[in-house]
């Protein structure tokens, strides 16, 4: 299957070697010091479960000149969804499906306003990796795929992308309902990384103290509140699910926010919390302790705040 892998830092980097170790024709697209590194020594997953192996794949900045790819696997941070879809066109034929496995659950509104209907798929994953040097993936936890196409229906290129992935040994499945599959991720994604980057403390540290462990349970409630106004239903057993998901987190997780925000970089605050935020604001639903996270986390919001001058 041809694949082109639009955003190869942690996620898609990762997604992208099992995909390539397996046979699949992979294009990895990148940039700076990380595309570099690629292009000299193949992409390098350093996997605390799998090991360690090195994939050759192409690599390249931009797409032009490329044939047409079965589908697309997109997963650039969620600031970056518009400039990187219009970046698509030259590998875009008849086909070509465009998968979606970000942070949020706005982008494949995004995508489709600029790609046209039909055009994507969403999904969610469920792992923790990051870039942890140019070139280099470190995979930490999990590995999970759920997605399909936006109206329900089980398409050709769905089955095939679905195939690919167990090739890969990659876990994966088919959604008929991906708004559903979406909003259950974002509720404890919100959450979680929420306060992993609030409190800059792990999982085993925020589920343990009582204060925090609230606070959480806070969230998830407001969450819930707005999936149902959004018309996505997750039942009355969200919550109490989504806690039980915390107690059996690895005790030394903590979330991608988290990473980004020690490290300086540019946050995905407003497609996670500042989203949610500005749903409770269009639905007149209170989100309190939504607020307060994604105000405390404003100041980072491109990267470390810069000292005010006198």
């Amino acid at each position: 299957m041809r694949i082109v892998v639009m955003g190869s830092g942690g996620t898609g980097g990762f997604f992208g070697a099992k995909l390539a170790r397996a046979g699949e024709d992979v294009t990895f697209v990148a940039r700076g010091v990380h595309l570099e590194a690629i292009r000299r020594h193949g992409l390098r997953v350093k996997s605390a479960t799998e090991g360690e192996w090195v994939v050759q794949a192409p690599a390249v900045e931009r797409l032009d000149g490329l044939a047409p790819a079965d589908l697309v696997l997109f997963c650039v941070k969620s600031f970056d969804t518009e400039t990187a879809a219009r970046a698509l066109a030259p590998v875009l034929g008849p086909d070509t499906g465009v998968l979606s496995i970000q942070n949020g659950v706005d982008n494949e509104d995004k995508l489709e306003a600029i790609l046209g209907k039909g055009r994507v798929l969403g999904g969610m994953t469920q792992v923790f990796a990051t870039i942890e040097s140019p070139g280099v993936i470190q995979h930490s936890l999990l590995g999970r795929i759920q997605f399909g196409e936006m109206d329900g229906r089980e398409s050709a290129r769905a089955r095939a992308f679905l195939e690919a992935c167990r090739r890969a040994s990659i876990p994966c499945e088919l959604s008929s309902d991906v708004r559903r599959t979406l909003w259950t991720k974002y509720v404890s994604l919100v959450a979680h990384s929420g306060m992993t980057a609030l409190t800059r403390c792990s999982t085993g540290i925020i589920r343990t103290v009582p204060e925090t462990r609230r606070l959480y349970r806070l969230l998830l409630e407001e969450l819930a509140a707005l999936a149902k106004a959004s018309g996505v239903d997750l039942g009355p057993g969200v919550v109490d699910a989504s806690m039980a998901t915390l107690d059996t987190i690895g005790a030394q997780a903590y979330s991608s926010l988290h990473y980004d925000l020690t490290h300086g970089k540019r946050l995905e605050l407003e497609a996670l919390q500042g989203h949610a935020v500005a749903l409770g604001e269009r639905y007149s639903i209170a989100t309190p302790m939504l607020f307060a996270v994604y105000a405390a986390l404003r100041p980072h919001l491109d990267g470390a705040p810069a000292a005010p001058r006198v």
